[in-house]
């Protein structure tokens, strides 16, 4: 292929409900989305932060950058332009993960398609669709909690996540327990809100047979939570401290984790999630992929990395309806609680057109031979 043009497409589309974790609180999904242009096909993809950089150090503005002066420069010059010499380009450009995701993730979306084979296949996927749990923010009240949890229960979701925090942990938790039993596969995510110190504290959420508790100290920091595993029953599952599958494997070595959650865009991409998926699959740790409030493009490709076989615990792959209610793609609906996994070329979606000129605030060309 050869590299002829690579846009970047600024979207902003409301939530339906704000979504509120330990770190803030989101009302519209505002990020950008990429699209790479060759002589072969076009590819899509979508950067997975925010405008601040509050979940992790990359942010939209300080990404659109890094591409524009530092990774597609690197990346024009290859005298072979395909995805397998896509990261020794990058590597000397330190960090940036989110960015160089979805570098990757377009320029493989144009090179599936060119080849006609679904990125569900080139991953090596083994199911045609994956089951969705659903991530439930904090809310004000108790009463409103619940209702949530009802209503996502009414719509086929199989697994329910809450996001936790110091002060809305064990109430959250048990008033969820004690309406919709103990059968319900619940989990907690934390991110990050905890110290070492409160291990005794968190050692009362044993009580509610969860599957996993969620980085609940700070990331980077596999000694803390291999302390904390020891202090615990309930699995600990890292997230934000995982960022390639070097550092999964030190993880498991460690006992700092008995569960890996694989957000591709945390880790670099697709082609280092399935080497952090390998490896988990490898010592017999569950694997399920995080969500980012994706829209269907991010979505798409987090299908197919879902039906990888190493990923046994439902994932974060909700229904579109859940945080938006128009995506920019065709939606994806939940069917006895599970998505399809798409089967088109390459990602298997493309933004609807119309859709996308409604919700985009500005397009730029960053690179154009």
């Amino acid at each position: 292929m050869k590299l002829e043009r690579v846009e970047i497409v600024h979207i902003a589309i409301p939530l339906v409900t704000p979504f509120r974790t330990s770190f803030g609180t989101m009302t519209t999904k505002d990020t950008f989305l990429l699209h790479v242009v060759t002589d072969a096909a076009e590819g899509w993809s979508e950067f997975a932060g925010d405008p601040e950089p509050l979940y992790c150090s990359e942010h939209v503005a300080g990404a659109e950058i890094v591409l524009r002066d530092f990774l597609l420069p690197r990346v024009a010059a290859l005298p072979v332009f395909d995805t397998a010499h896509l990261a020794p380009a990058m590597a000397k450009v330190k960090g940036h993960e989110l960015a160089k995701a979805a570098l990757e993730t377009a320029v493989l979306d144009a090179e599936l398609r060119s080849y006609g084979m679904p990125l569900a296949t080139y991953l090596g996927a083994v199911r045609e669709r994956v089951p969705a749990g659903v991530s439930v923010g904090i809310r004000r009240t108790l009463g409103e909690l619940l209702d949530d949890v009802e209503g996502y229960l009414a719509d086929g979701y199989v697994r329910i996540k809450l996001k936790i925090e110091p002060g809305w942990d064990l109430e959250p938790v048990r008033a969820v327990r004690e309406r919709f039993g103990a059968e319900l596969p619940l989990q907690v995510d934390a991110n990050t809100a905890y110290t070492l110190a409160d291990a005794e504290h968190l050692r009362r959420l044993d009580a509610f047979g969860l599957l996993l508790i969620e980085e609940p100290l700070d990331e980077n920091n596999l000694y803390a939570h291999a302390r904390l595993q020891q202090r615990i029953t309930t699995p600990v599952c890292l997230d934000e401290s995982l960022h390639n599958a070097a550092d999964t494997a030190s993880a498991i070595a460690l006992d700092a984790c008995r569960v890996v959650n694989v957000k591709p865009a945390r880790v670099g991409g697709y082609l280092e999630a399935r080497r952090v998926h390998d490896v988990a699959y490898a010592h017999g740790v569950p694997v399920w992929c995080g969500g980012m409030l994706e829209t269907g493009i991010g979505r798409a490709a987090n299908l197919a990395l879902a039906a990888l076989p190493g990923f046994t615990l439902p994932g974060d792959t909700s229904a579109s309806g859940r945080y938006f209610a128009e995506d920019i793609t065709e939606p994806f609906v939940l069917v006895d609680g599970h998505l399809p996994v798409p089967r088109g070329p390459g990602i298997g979606v493309e933004p609807v057109p119309e859709v996308l000129r409604r919700f985009t605030k500005e397009r730029r060309d960053l690179y154009v031979t």
